[in-house]
Order: C-alpha cells, then structure tokens, then sequence
C-alpha cells in the first residue's frame, strides 16, 4: 500500500468534508466487506481520494452518481464490476463486490471464481450475460460493436445502456487507482 490509511484524528480541515462525506456514504451502502480500519481510517479507493481531497471531492462525486443511477439491475452491475476487477487484477475490486454479490444476490463462489478469473459464467441471467458481454468488449478497445450496443439497448434501453458504458468506465478508473497505488485486499498487506 503506498499511501497509508488516514486515520479520522489525522484527517486534516481540507480533508474534513470529504471524509466525512466518504465515510457516511461507504457506511450507508456497504456492509458486506471490509472498508474502515479498526481505529475509522478509510480503505479501499477512498482513502486514496483522501490524500488528494481536491480532486478525491470530484471522484467522489462521480461514484456517488454512479451508485444512485439504478437503470440496470443491480446483479448485472456487479457481474460487470467483478468482470472489470478482474480484467485489471484489481483485487479490492474483486473482494468488494464479490461479497456483495454474495451477500445481497446470492451469487455462488463458484460463480464469483470465475468471473475473477476473467471468464464467462454460464449460469449468467440475460441481463448479467449482456452487462459481462458489453464490459468485456469495452475492455478490449475500440468502439463498442453494433450487435452488442443493440443487445444494450433491448435490455435496458437507452439510459441503462449509457449507465452501463459509463459504469465501466468508472470501475476502469476505480481499478487504476487500487492497482496504482497498490491498495490490498484488508488482512492481506
């Protein structure tokens, strides 16, 4: 890990709101995984956007539009993160939304094994098998192909569809930040 986690009577008047912010919105929505230390310092992303809290209030900002956009559902956002995760080896990724597939959409380990694998699962729903698929084909590069951006479109119409593109988007950026700054798993440092 190479910038340590802030712990809250460490956290600086710049970092204040930020912080505040961060550790009320992780609280409210995740549950199932590790986010704080023992003695409240953030992990994962966030204590990463903490060390930088001008451009971390930005980042921030992104996630939280993210999380509240809800035009695809919610098992099919998480194939698509974990599908991410794993395309950039990002661990934390992996470890965080692995367990909430787990805990809030009864996704098997099995299931989640191979989607950190990078692969297809083959018990994927319609709407899962169309969130990996489109996540993967933008993974590889290059403009998103027609058939796939129509499948989008069938499933979840034009504003899931640009949910899901900007989605992906997010969780590459999210991954870079993990793997940049060498955020472990919690308990594997």
């Amino acid at each position: 890990m190479r910038l340590p986690p802030i712990a809250p009577s460490d956290i600086t008047d710049e970092q204040r709101e930020l912080f505040d912010a961060m550790t009320e919105g992780v609280a409210a929505k995740y549950s199932s995984f590790i986010t704080r230390r023992d003695d409240g310092a953030l992990l994962g992303p966030w204590n990463a956007w903490l060390h930088d809290p001008a451009l971390g209030q930005a980042f921030w900002g992104a996630t939280q539009a993210m999380t509240k956009a809800r035009r695809i559902p919610d098992p099919a956002r998480q194939v698509a993160i974990i599908a991410i995760g794993a395309h950039f080896g990002a661990a934390y990724e992996i470890y965080a939304h692995g367990a909430v597939a787990i805990s809030q959409h009864g996704m098997s380990e099995a299931r989640i094994a191979t989607l950190a694998a990078g692969e297809r699962p083959v018990d994927l729903d319609d709407d899962e098998a169309a969130a990996f698929d489109v996540a993967r084909a933008l993974l590889r590069g290059g403009p998103l192909p027609d058939p796939l951006y129509q499948l989008a479109i069938a499933r979840f119409g034009q504003a899931g569809t640009n949910e899901l593109i900007y989605l992906v988007g997010h969780y590459c950026f999210v991954s870079m930040t993990l793997n940049g700054f060498a955020i472990p798993v919690p308990g594997a440092a």
